[in-house]
């Protein structure tokens, strides 16, 4: 008997600081008006799509000790987006990555457990930790937390918030409905935690919400992450979208749920995807190098060389060679609040590498960052991105996929529109929304029926 096709998530994430938005493109829009959001998160619940994802960026970057100009420079605050659009969709799940490593527990819940009570229980949370200095000189004196003590506070923040959404007890509460108010024993809304990073307690003010608590996402890669991710998150962000590694991702991370207690079914795995359409394959892939070339401009070339070289390459021309000075390995670094700091852990061996490959192929520093950089995870037709999706859904290399268009506002509607319909046809994608909530549509459990299935057995 053959096994029942897996339904496929959706979700649509609105960029902002990245690498991936072509800002050249007259189809751009503004990442500050309301307007464009609204366009965005309205396509995305037109195709019936999980939910909107937002990053959150907490200070502008730098390089050389100049605001890094060559992407978008600033971003409203996550809350204030996602309630505006709370109020111009009815279905659409709203998803906001916050730090737990610069904010406190009591007014993390209040935020969620408020924006829930908006959107009639859309609210999902992306619990993060955030690891560098620079960012850091905001919030705190000392810039930042070591990865391990980062992680542990991660464990108690969502712990600690955890017990606040759970202060209240939907079995307790009940709605008086001439008045609005509340019914409910003196206890209800008390918390007391004390634990090595957060000693609080009182009163928390936001009753019970309609999902109980957010939905939470996660998104490290670590082992720290992973087991974070198996403990206690609803959904894992992969950065896996090759079938192979997505496949080993996959069962890791799935294979970690049992220990705690949780199935297959109570984590979802997205990757993160970028794709390009075309009337043919052939077209698409003429496209995509064109969409590659619009996002390594000159400029972003020598930028992103600078991450490595730790110098200011300034000088050089980007349709030339790569310098033949070694990176410098003795300095500060020059770039600021950047991931890709992170990813060349041996600068002088990655020079090395590069300049190997771009004498093989006589490639120009521009040339070199375009093909050593990401490539859209998904090229071709219609017919082939739907297909490509769906086998990597059925083979559990991920659950499904969060879409990163390289235009916005508009760039998510070719894919609603000639993409969806293919997956709605080969019975693997609704064509309504069967629940109201995010949890509805991620087929996740209510924490109440959780607790009292618990207490039952």
């Amino acid at each position: 008997m053959s096994k029942p096709l897996k339904q496929i998530h959706l979700a649509a994430h609105f960029p902002g600081v990245n690498n991936t938005t072509v800002w050249s493109d007259p189809r751009a829009g503004s990442h500050i008006e309301f307007s464009s959001f609204a366009h965005f998160a309205r396509t995305a619940e037109r195709a019936k799509f999980d939910f909107l994802f937002l990053a959150e960026g907490l200070r502008l970057r730098e390089q050389g000790g100049q605001i890094y100009d060559l992407d978008v420079v600033g971003r409203p605050d996550t809350f204030t987006v996602l309630a505006a659009l709370a109020a111009v969709t009815e279905r659409l799940g709203l998803t906001g990555t916050i730090s737990s490593t610069f904010n406190e527990p009591y007014e993390v819940a209040r935020q969620f457990a408020s924006l829930d009570h908006l959107s009639d229980g859309r609210s999902a949370w992306n619990v993060v930790t955030s690891w560098d200095a620079f960012t850091g000189e905001n919030f705190r004196r000392g810039g930042f937390l070591p990865q391990e003590e980062r992680y542990s506070r991660a464990k108690e923040f969502l712990a600690t918030a955890n017990e606040l959404f759970d202060s209240w007890h939907g079995d307790e509460i009940v709605a008086d409905q001439a008045t609005g108010a509340f019914l409910r024993d003196a206890k209800a809304g008390s918390f007391v935690h004390t634990g090595q990073h957060f000693d609080i307690h009182g009163q928390f003010d936001v009753p019970r919400s309609p999902q109980g608590r957010p939905v939470i996402f996660q998104a490290g890669d670590s082992e720290e992450g992973r087991e974070f991710a198996a403990s206690s998150a609803d959904a894992v962000f992969s950065r896996y979208a090759s079938l192979k590694e997505g496949q080993a991702f996959y069962t890791d991370v799935k294979n970690r749920l049992a220990k705690y207690g949780r199935s297959h079914r109570d984590l979802l795995i997205l990757p993160a995807a970028t794709f390009v359409l075309g009337d043919t394959d052939a077209e698409a892939e003429e496209l995509a190098k064109e969409v590659r070339r619009q996002q390594v401009s000159g400029a972003t070339a020598i930028k992103h060389l600078e991450f490595v070289w730790n110098r200011d390459l300034s000088a050089y021309d980007p349709e030339g060679p790569l310098p033949d000075i070694d990176p410098d390995v003795s300095a500060d670094h020059i770039s600021k609040g950047r991931a890709q700091v992170r990813m060349y852990r041996d600068p002088l061996a990655t020079a090395r590498e590069w300049r190997e490959l771009a004498a093989a192929n006589n490639w120009s520093i521009r040339d070199l960052v375009i093909n050593t950089g990401n490539r859209q995870t998904f090229v071709g037709s219609p017919a082939t991105v739907a297909r490509t999706i769906n086998d990597f859904v059925q083979a559990d290399a991920s659950d499904g996929f969060i879409l990163v268009p390289h235009l916005t506002p508009a760039g998510l509607d070719p894919f609603a529109d000639q993409v969806v319909p293919l997956l709605q046809e080969q019975g693997v994608f609704r064509t309504e929304y069967e629940g109201t909530t995010l949890r509805d549509h991620l087929g996740l459990a209510h924490p109440d029926d959780v607790r009292r299935e618990r207490a039952a057995s």
